[in-house]
């Protein structure tokens, strides 16, 4: 499984960005998908996630409300629309899917990495 993401960039306190992450090999063993977020001198955090079978959404409570994580499985391709930036929202954004191939195994796969910088 192979994740690429695009969209990030630089913006302004309050704007808005989506970043797109396009997913490519076998992905009929994925269950789910999501975003994180890396700032510099922190930890990676999560930010979204989703299931690929359906279901409920989760969110780190700091972007309840501003972000939207979706995906159009005809286009391959999961989305996160992030509204009413702010200066902390700034970080590399990773896209992540996770896969069971076997039970007791848990593989992850990782995008390059896209960088967010809200300017305040």
């Amino acid at each position: 499984v192979q994740l690429v993401e695009s969209g990030g960039g630089l913006v302004q306190a309050g704007g808005s960005l989506t970043l797109s992450c396009t997913t490519s090999g076998i992905t009929t063993t994925l269950n789910s998908m999501g975003w994180y977020r890396q700032a510099p001198g922190k930890q990676r955090e999560l930010v979204a996630v989703m299931p690929t079978g359906g279901g409920s959404t989760n969110y780190t409570d700091s972007v309840k409300d501003r972000f939207t994580i979706s995906r159009d499985e005809h286009k391959n391709t999961m989305y996160l629309q992030m509204n009413s930036l702010r200066p902390e929202d700034t970080a590399a954004y990773y896209c992540n899917a996770q896969s069971t191939p076997v039970v007791g195994i848990i593989l992850n796969y990782w995008g390059q990495g896209t960088q967010v910088t809200v300017s305040s």
